[in-house]
């Protein structure tokens, strides 16, 4: 059975002159038209072929081999390229645009715009929809991550405390804004690791490794760094974020924690406006 808004691997049925028809279980047979199919591959009838079924102009289903951007019961960040009173129109790859209803915007968008949307199906229509109401799918299992877990991010709203950021398209969690080393913005997607799960429920994110492994690295780092520049560096606990994170990538909390256990291992001298390897 194909699966409106998503994915497909369905079987050829008959050729015609205009394109390919696929057997779509209850939806019945659907179109591939001519221009999308396959000049790399046979397709025989039987054959399976994997493509992307959606509603056309007409509001009939149709086949692609086109990929699209998102699919249904995905999030993504997308470009508005037009306004009308339906709502507002987005590019997700395909031919005909995704529609995010004007019910469903969250704050007002020009066109040019990127919002970060969910995509459903409407049962009713069988329309594939765009929301930026993204609450009502978000933190609906329950969390299973560990802390220093290596997560998929998809940044999404700016708020006084950071950025809110949606894990593994199925968790809201929060960056920090001392953990923002560097440049962020809505739309980003990133590699991101759990910092910490709070009684509460929330997820707090780091964008850089946590815990010892991630102290580890960074000395090792720091002293090949020292090694290479002659067993001196112009950075301290006292530089600012801005210089520590052009050199190492990293917040200025996790610099300090990093030189200091190095100076307790007797391997380097913290002075106010430079590090040096300690001498023997």
């Amino acid at each position: 059975m194909a699966v409106i808004g998503r994915m497909n691997s369905l079987q050829i049925v008959k050729h015609t002159d205009f394109g390919l028809y696929l057997d779509g279980g209850a939806e019945g047979e659907i179109l591939l038209p001519k221009r999308y199919i396959p000049t790399d591959i046979e397709t025989e009838v039987d054959d399976w072929l994997n493509v992307f079924i959606y509603l056309d102009s007409d509001d009939k289903l149709i086949a692609t081999t086109e990929k699209p951007k998102v699919q249904v019961g995905e999030f993504a960040s997308l470009k508005v390229v037009d306004i009308n009173r339906v709502g507002l129109f987005l590019n997700w790859g395909l031919p005909k645009d995704l529609l995010l209803p004007h019910s469903e915007e969250k704050r007002p968008l020009q066109v040019g715009d990127y919002c970060v949307v969910h995509v459903f199906l409407d049962k009713r229509s069988k329309r594939i929809t765009a929301t930026a109401r993204l609450d009502r799918y978000l933190d609906r299992a329950p969390a299973t991550y560990t802390v220093g877990q290596e997560v998929d991010l998809l940044v999404a709203d700016a708020t006084d405390m950071g950025f809110k950021a949606i894990i593994n398209g199925k968790h809201w969690g929060l960056i920090h804004k001392n953990e923002l080393f560097k440049f962020v913005r809505s739309g980003m997607q990133e590699k991101g690791f759990i910092k910490e799960l709070r009684a509460d429920g929330k997820i707090s994110l780091s964008l850089q490794p946590v815990g010892q492994e991630a102290a580890s690295s960074l000395s090792e780092q720091i002293l090949a760094a020292l090694r290479e520049k002659g067993g001196s560096l112009p950075l301290s606990d006292k530089s600012s974020p801005e210089a520590i994170t052009a050199l190492f990538r990293t917040s200025k909390g996790n610099f300090k924690k990093a030189i200091g256990g190095l100076y307790k291992q007797g391997l380097i001298v913290i002075h106010d406006d430079r590090i040096e390897l300690a001498t023997k």
